[in-house]
């Protein structure tokens, strides 16, 4: 955050109490319109954990460049289908009333895809949606993940058991002999690339490790995954290929055999991201705490600020302190769920119902802690919309 946009979202939220969620639709336009370029006309599949508003899911897909929606669970899936038409969710689901309802209404079916990567969750989908039901469409997920020593090392998350083209073949033959299935697509994530930063501070020779695994890996994938596209379709006619994220899309998008790209995190611009050489999102999401006591001249404490992200433990899952500047968290308290103190230049002219601004590490978690966003263009709120949260949802 520079001092031009803190001047022009302070100006607009000067009377809200905090503590408050506020979106820059400028930065966020900015930012989807910096995910298109990247993406290079490939449509981005939109992830909905990511914003978890569905008034800013809205203002996304309302772009030529953002085409469906790629949820994480099957009862938020459920929810968002009523209004979008493509809904592909990310991850399996064992939740059994949410297949039963899916199974039992064609409408719903027609528009939600289900993520499999083994005979058990067919097993399950049969069991529990019985075999007078809708079809239903499924997503075969490959494991992207780079594997080196053999197998004994493996970098990137831990997915699907699917790896090899094989592998795909066989499961892809499995769903198309089963009645009741639709094989629709196939999704294949390295969030080793998209979710990790190419840039990040500390040593340099961690940066090299960085780059040199994440060129080997997609240099992997850009056979793998074509090899893994031929054998499926050769047995199923499928519509899509899922791959990329907002770390990754200028690489994944030039691959031949993926036909959409994912993306979402990018369009907050959350702390996480500030560590890419290819791009930088504008900061767009920030959450606003007030100051509630003074410990010493030195110090300020804010109410509450321990929104910490998920992920592997470590200080780059803490919030960032984006205004004013030089702020730091002590390193006895960090960000506390009541209170974080706070140290610097600005915390000795901090005084009692001051305001702090923060960027959660990640996107759509921060919106777990607030009911409402207040959006900001042009210099005033334009209007204040609600999470999944203030909807009344709570997913996962």
């Amino acid at each position: 955050m520079d001092r031009e946009q803190f001047d022009r979202l302070q100006r607009a939220t000067a009377g809200l109490e905090p503590p408050f969620g506020v979106v820059d639709l400028d930065a966020f336009d900015t930012n989807a319109a910096d995910l298109e370029r990247r993406a290079d006309g490939k449509p981005i599949r939109l992830a909905s954990k990511s914003l978890r508003s569905r008034a800013l899911i809205r203002r996304a897909l309302a772009r030529p460049g953002f085409d469906g929606v790629l949820g994480f669970t099957l009862p938020e899936a459920l929810w968002l289908a009523e209004e979008f038409d493509d809904v592909v969710l990310g991850y399996p689901t064992t939740d059994r009333p949410a297949l039963r309802t899916l199974a039992g209404d064609e409408r719903l079916a027609s528009r939600i895809t289900l993520m499999v990567d083994s005979v058990d969750h067919l097993d399950l989908i049969d069991e529990v949606a019985g075999s007078r039901r809708a079809p239903i469409r499924v997503c075969v997920e490959l494991d992207c993940g780079l594997r080196l020593a053999g197998g004994r090392v493996h970098l990137g998350p831990r997915r699907s058991p699917l790896r090899t083209p094989r592998q795909a073949a066989e499961f892809a033959r499995e769903v198309t002999s089963r009645r009741g299935f639709e094989l629709s697509g196939i999704m294949a994530y390295e969030g080793q690339i998209a979710g990790v930063g190419d840039n990040q501070p500390g040593s340099w020779l961690r940066r090299a490790a960085i780059r040199r695994m994440q060129g080997s890996s997609a240099a992997d994938l850009l056979r793998r995954r074509a090899a893994v596209v031929d054998a499926v379709r050769a047995l199923a006619p499928i519509r899509f290929v899922n791959a990329g994220g907002t770390g990754s899309l200028e690489t994944t998008t030039r691959e031949a055999a993926v036909t959409e790209l994912a993306a979402g995190s990018g369009l907050y611009g959350p702390g996480l991201f500030d560590f890419y050489r290819s791009f930088r999102p504008a900061p767009a999401a920030f959450f606003v705490l007030p100051v509630v006591r003074r410990p010493s001249s030195s110090i300020a404490t804010v109410l509450g600020g321990g929104w910490v992200a998920s992920g592997p433990v470590g200080k780059d899952r803490l919030p960032s302190l984006a205004w004013p500047p030089g702020l730091r968290v002590t390193a006895t308290e960090g960000a506390g769920e009541v209170q974080t103190p706070v140290l610097g230049r600005a915390a000795h002219t901090l005084r009692l119902g001051d305001r702090v601004w923060f960027r959660h590490a990640k996107a759509g978690e921060m919106c777990e802690r607030v009911g409402e966003l207040h959006l900001v263009q042009g210099g005033r709120v334009v209007e204040t919309v609600p999470t999944y949260r203030g909807e009344g949802r709570h997913f996962l």
